[in-house]
C-alpha cells in the first residue's frame, strides 16, 4: 500500500495545552500555516499555506482515498487540523498513527525524545529550533513599540526565520517516516488498530459538559475563597496572606521560631504544636484555602466546544508498559469519587447559585465542589448515562492466570472475594454485615494491597485510616501469601521465565499461551490477545541481597526522564495483569459499540455509555461485559452497572 506521510504547522490564538485539540482546531483563528508530506521514500515537499500556497489535487485525492495509508506522529491532531481547515470526509480508518505505533513498543510519546532513544543521526533528529519558531510564528505575540504594536508574527516579519521554519516542517517529516521504517518490522496489530479507530471516534463524539453548573462552582469558589482572604487579611494584617513567605513570617514572629514549609503534611503539626489561638486560626484558614482547587471545573469550562461537548479526554496507549488509556485535560481517571448522599440536591444548589444554602447544609463548601466535579459530564437531551464496569476484574484477571480455583470459584459463585480472602487468612468464616464481618476490611486492605509482592509497607500505604495495628501487619502478609500459593508461584515463574529469556535469548512459554519473546534488544510478553508488551534494551544486573534483577530503558513516570529501570517478577505480574483487563475492556468497548450503544468516556474498567431514553437496559449492557473472550477460556467476567442523569459514582 501506498503511503503519504504528513506533518502540519499551525497558528491559533488558543493554547492547545490548556484547550486541547479539538476545541484548537474549531477556532475562528485556526489555520495550518505549512503542510509536509512525502509518498513512500519520495522527497519531502512543503506547501506554503501562509504564503498563497495551494494543496496538489493529487495530496487532496490521496486524503481522501482509503487505499492510500497516511501516518503521522500523534495523527489525532493532523486529523483534526484537515477536517476543520481542509477536507471533509477524512476518515482514521485510512491513517495510522506513529506515535501509537513507538507507545507500543515502550517508547516515549515525544517525536524529539524517539528519535533520541532510537539514536538518530543528526540529520533524522527533530531540529532543536523548532520550540523557539513555533512561539514565534504558532502563537500571538505581545504588542511592543519594537514590533509596531502587533499581535502576531507572519512570515513577512522574519523571512529568515520562515525558511528556518520551512525546514523544520520538512525535517518532521523525515523523523516520522524514519521512525515508521525502523519501527516496521514490529507491525500494529490488526485488533490495536481497530481499537484505536474505535478510540478516534469515541474522542470525535466527546461527551456533554453542563456549563450552568461549572460556571456557577466557579462563581461559588471565587466567593469562598475571597471570604477566606479577608478573613485571613483581617487576623493577620498582611497584605497578601497567601504569600507562603509572608505567612511562614507571620507565624514565625508569633511561634518564636522559624517555620520552613506550610505543606499539605506540615499544616496539621503546626496547628497541633501551636498554643496561639491567630496561628491556629489561619493555619486552619489555609487549609480551607488549598481545599479549594477548582482546576478541573476551568479546565471544563476552557475546553468545552462549541456544541457544549467536551472531546480528546483520553490517550491511547498513554501507560507505556500496559496499554491502558491515561486522561487529558480533566484527567478523567482521577475524579474526585462523590459520597454525598442527596447529591441532586447539593448539586442544583451549587446550579442555581444558592451557595448559602450549600454552606448551611454541607459540611464544606471545597468538599462539596469536588464531589460534584463528576456530575458535569452529562448525557444528551432525552438520554441517560449507562454505567458498566468490571467487577474486581485485577483479582479475576490474576486468579485465573495463577489457577487459584478457590478464587476463582468464589467469582463464579459470585460469591465476596473480600470475605472469602479474609475467611481463608484467618480460618473462619467470614460474611459482610454477618458472623466475623469485622475481618472482611483486613481482608479488602490485603486483597487490594498484596497481590503483587506488596508486603508491609503496602499494607500501610493502602490502611489510610490505620484500621490495623501495625504489629499485626507481618502476619497479615504472610496469612495473604500462605492462602494464595498458586499467585505467590506465579510471580517467581514469570521472574524466572522473563531472566531466561534475557539470558538465553530465547522464547519462554507459560500457562495460556503467555510468552516471554527475546527480539534482539527489546523482551516482549506476549499476552493471551496475542498482543505483546515490550521492554527496552533488557539487561540482567546485580542487585540488592546478592540477588539478580532485570533493568530495562523507559521512561521515569515522575520525571518523565528517559532512564534505566528496574523490575522483577511480581512487578512484571502487575504489568501482566492490568494489561490483560485492559485487553478484556478493549473487547468489551467494540462489542458494546457493534451493539449500538454509543460511549462518550471511559474510566479505568468503566465504560459510560450516552443511550437513549427508552433504548437498552444495564442488564444488556452488563451481559456484553459478561460474555467469555475466545482467547481467555475459564476467565470469569461479570459487570455492575447503573444509570443515571449525569456522571456519578453510585
Amino acid at each position: 500500500m501506498d503511503t503519504l506521510a504528513i506533518d502540519v504547522e499551525t497558528y491559533c490564538e488558543l493554547d492547545i495545552k490548556k484547550v486541547g485539540a479539538y476545541k484548537y482546531c474549531e477556532h475562528p483563528s485556526f489555520q495550518i500555516l505549512l503542510f509536509a508530506y512525502a509518498f513512500n521514500d519520495e522527497p519531502v515537499e512543503v506547501i506554503d499555506f501562509a504564503q498563497g500556497e495551494e494543496l496538489p489535487q493529487k495530496v487532496k485525492t490521496a486524503l481522501l482515498n482509503p487505499g492510500i495509508l497516511k501516518t503521522a506522529f500523534n495523527a489525532n491532531f493532523e486529523i483534526n487540523a484537515l477536517k476543520k481547515y481542509l477536507i471533509n470526509g477524512i476518515d482514521a480508518e485510512d491513517w495510522q498513527c506513529t506515535m501509537v505505533q513507538s507507545l507500543i513498543l515502550g517508547l516515549p510519546g515525544s517525536l524529539d525524545m524517539v528519535g533520541k532513544v532510537l539514536r538518530f543521526e543528526e540529520d533524522k533528529q527533530k531540529m532543536k529550533e523548532g520550540k523557539a519558531l513555533i512561539q514565534y510564528f504558532c502563537k500571538p505575540c505581545k504588542p511592543t513599540k519594537s514590533n509596531g504594536g502587533r499581535t502576531r508574527n507572519l512570515p513577512e516579519h522574519a523571512p529568515e526565520k520562515w525558511e528556518i521554519f520551512k525546514k523544520y516542517n520538512k525535517q518532521d517529516v523525515e523523523v516520522e517516516r524514519a521512525i515508521r521504517n525502523k519501527l516496521n518490522r514490529y507491525p500494529t496489530t490488526e485488533n490495536e488498530q481497530r481499537l484505536w479507530e474505535l478510540d478516534q471516534c469515541i474522542n470525535d463524539r466527546g461527551v456533554g459538559a453542563d456549563i450552568e453548573l461549572i460556571e456557577k462552582a466557579i462563581e461559588c469558589n471565587n466567593s469562598y475563597n475571597k471570604r477566606l482572604t479577608k478573613e485571613a487579611t483581617e487576623l493577620t494584617g498582611l497584605s497578601n496572606p497567601n504569600s507562603p513567605t509572608q505567612l511562614k513570617r507571620w507565624i514565625g514572629e508569633r511561634v518564636g521560631h522559624e517555620v520552613k514549609s506550610l505543606t499539605k503534611d506540615s499544616i496539621p503539626t503546626l496547628i497541633k504544636e501551636s498554643k496561639d489561638e491567630k496561628v491556629k486560626k489561619i493555619l486552619e484558614l489555609r487549609q480551607l484555602m488549598a481545599k479549594t482547587s477548582i482546576k478541573k471545573y476551568e479546565t471544563m469550562q476552557r475546553a468545552r466546544c462549541e456544541d457544549g461537548r467536551m472531546r480528546g479526554l483520553l490517550q491511547f496507549y498513554g501507560a507505556n508498559r500496559t496499554g491502558r488509556w491515561a486522561g487529558r485535560l480533566v484527567q478523567v481517571q482521577n475524579l474526585p469519587q462523590n459520597h454525598l448522599p442527596d447529591l441532586d440536591d447539593a448539586r442544583n444548589f451549587i446550579r442555581t447559585g444558592q451557595f448559602d444554602k450549600v454552606e448551611f447544609l454541607y459540611d464544606s463548601i471545597p468538599d462539596t465542589l469536588s464531589q460534584l466535579i463528576r456530575t458535569a459530564f452529562i448525557p444528551k437531551e432525552g438520554n441517560r448515562f449507562i454505567v458498566a464496569d468490571f467487577s474486581a476484574i485485577e483479582a479475576r484477571v490474576i486468579a485465573w492466570y495463577a489457577g487459584e480455583q478457590w478464587r476463582l470459584d468464589v467469582f463464579n459463585n459470585n460469591g465476596d472475594i473480600y470475605c472469602a480472602s479474609a475467611s481463608k487468612m484467618f480460618k473462619v468464616p467470614v460474611e459482610k454485615h454477618g458472623i466475623n464481618g469485622h475481618l472482611r476490611q483486613k481482608g479488602k486492605i490485603a486483597e487490594l494491597a498484596l497481590g503483587y509482592g506488596g508486603s508491609v509497607g503496602a499494607l500501610m500505604s493502602m490502611d489510610k485510616k490505620k484500621n490495623i495495628p501495625e504489629d499485626e501487619l507481618p502476619g497479615l502478609v504472610k496469612d495473604w501469601r500462605d492462602a494464595s500459593p498458586h499467585i505467590t508461584k506465579f510471580w517467581w515463574d514469570v521472574d524466572k521465565a522473563a531472566k531466561k529469556a534475557i539470558r538465553e535469548r530465547t522464547t519462554v512459554v507459560l500457562q495460556f499461551g503467555l510468552k516471554f519473546i527475546y527480539d534482539p534488544g527489546v523482551l516482549f510478553i506476549q499476552l493471551p490477545s496475542g498482543r505483546k508488551l515490550a521492554y527496552i534494551r533488557p539487561k540482567i544486573e546485580p542487585g540488592p541481597y546478592d540477588k539478580p534483577i532485570i533493568t530495562y530503558e523507559g521512561l521515569q513516570q515522575t520525571s518523565k526522564q528517559w532512564t534505566t529501570l528496574e523490575t522483577y517478577g511480581p512487578k512484571i505480574v502487575e504489568n501482566i495483569v492490568q494489561a490483560t483487563a485492559r485487553d478484556c475492556l478493549g473487547i468489551t468497548m467494540q462489542r458494546v459499540e457493534d451493539k449500538g450503544f454509543h460511549i462518550v468516556m471511559h474510566v479505568h474498567d468503566e465504560l459510560i455509555c450516552d443511550v437513549p431514553k427508552g433504548k437498552g437496559t444495564v442488564e444488556e449492557i452488563c451481559d456484553i461485559f459478561g460474555e467469555p473472550i475466545e482467547w481467555a477460556p475459564g476467565l470469569p467476567l461479570k459487570a455492575d452497572g447503573y444509570e443515571c442523569n449525569y456522571y456519578m459514582k453510585d
